[in-house]
């Protein structure tokens, strides 16, 4: 670190690049902006003035053989993550990855073996899991105040028209790991797990409704879990009314959530069961202000990293997500209900989302 405060470069200038840089500028105590990178030098240059960035490079390897680097952000295309992250944990450097982290299970474990070698960790970006609503539930879960898990929908029902997908590297397999399972629905799915913990076994279809694009627009999913909860899972890229939507059924209460692409304390609502007033009590009380989203996530990491302890959300953790999106797509392509740890590495689910390829292809 350089005068107490992590020196932060951030790979790939697009739109959520924007994210990053105001999450670390929100944490300007202790981060600061030292490098902008991307294949299109204008680009990387327009970037580093927007932010006040100091230093441009057109490559990964001229970043990381100025040596002035203490964590590097990708915000690449997914095809990307794989290369890049590798490059950083051989360098010893820590990185953090926009999502999906990559773009297959097999890619992911490929990864985890980079990372055993080094001495740096890949964290990858699951921001809705910081919001201090989705920490106070994993709190009152934990503690059973709750009750056991019953119950559980996540829908990720948005709208991406035609034009979304005329750009070539969208709607493949090959860029983008799939569609709104992989690219949109996987924050809401991310965050379901990290309350209800390892899903067991997944049924799901899934279909091209209406948009031009080789993947799917729709999944849908039947989810149980190991704690004996049953949860459904809905990912729409055909659905005007857009919105974000988990409930939670517990014994003790109900857990609602609507937002669309980050949330707040008031997005919540808390019903408690009969003679459970206590539930709203535990929930509102000394609740913290802290909207999901990037700011939230780096603090935490930063925070981890300043103790010297693993950074949240870790590659091997991660991977309960990814791996349900696989199974996801096995099951819809394949007509069969997957089990947990069934995609073996080197099958066809696991090498590709897609498999041999959808349905429709």
């Amino acid at each position: 670190m350089s005068d107490s405060k992590y020196r932060i470069a951030i790979v790939g200038t697009g739109g959520i690049a924007n994210a990053h840089a105001g999450a670390v500028v929100a944490c300007a105590d202790r981060a600061q902006l030292v490098g902008a990178v991307d294949v299109e030098l204008d680009r990387a240059t327009a970037f580093a003035t927007k932010w006040d960035i100091p230093a441009v490079y057109p490559s990964l390897t001229e970043l990381l053989a100025a040596g002035d680097v203490d964590l590097v952000h990708l915000c690449t295309p997914p095809s990307s993550h794989v290369p890049l992250a590798a490059e950083c944990l051989a360098a010893n450097v820590n990185v953090l990855v926009e999502k999906p982290p990559t773009l297959s299970l097999d890619e992911l474990d490929t990864l985890l073996d980079a990372e055993r070698a080094s001495s740096a960790q890949v964290v990858c970006i699951f921001q809705h899991r910081f919001g201090s609503g989705a920490v106070r539930l994993r709190e009152l879960a934990a503690d059973g105040v709750l009750g056991r898990p019953l119950v559980a929908l996540c829908n990720t029902t948005w709208y991406r028209d035609d034009e979304y997908f005329a750009m070539p590297w969208r709607g493949t397999f090959e860029v983008e790991g799939g569609g709104p399972t992989m690219g949109h629905g996987i924050h809401q799915f991310d965050l379901l797990l990290s309350i209800l913990g390892p899903w067991e076994k997944v049924t799901a279809i899934a279909a091209r409704q209406a948009r031009p694009t080789k993947t799917e627009d729709v999944s849908m999913a039947l989810v149980t879990f190991e704690n004996g909860a049953v949860a459904s899972i809905v990912n729409s890229l055909v659905s005007p009314r857009q919105t974000s939507q988990l409930r939670f059924d517990y014994e003790n209460a109900t857990a609602e959530l609507e937002h669309l692409y980050g949330y707040k304390n008031e997005d919540w609502t808390i019903t408690p069961g009969p003679s459970q007033d206590a539930v709203a009590s535990a929930w509102s009380e000394d609740l913290p202000v802290v909207p999901s989203g990037h700011t939230a996530q780096l603090n935490a990491v930063l925070d981890a990293l300043t103790a010297g302890s693993q950074a949240p959300v870790p590659l091997a953790e991660a991977r309960n997500t990814i791996e349900l999106a696989a199974a996801i797509y096995a099951s819809a392509f394949t007509d069969k209900p997957v089990r947990r740890g069934e995609l073996a590495r080197g099958s066809d689910y696991a090498k590709r989302m897609g498999g041999p390829g959808a349905p429709w292809s």
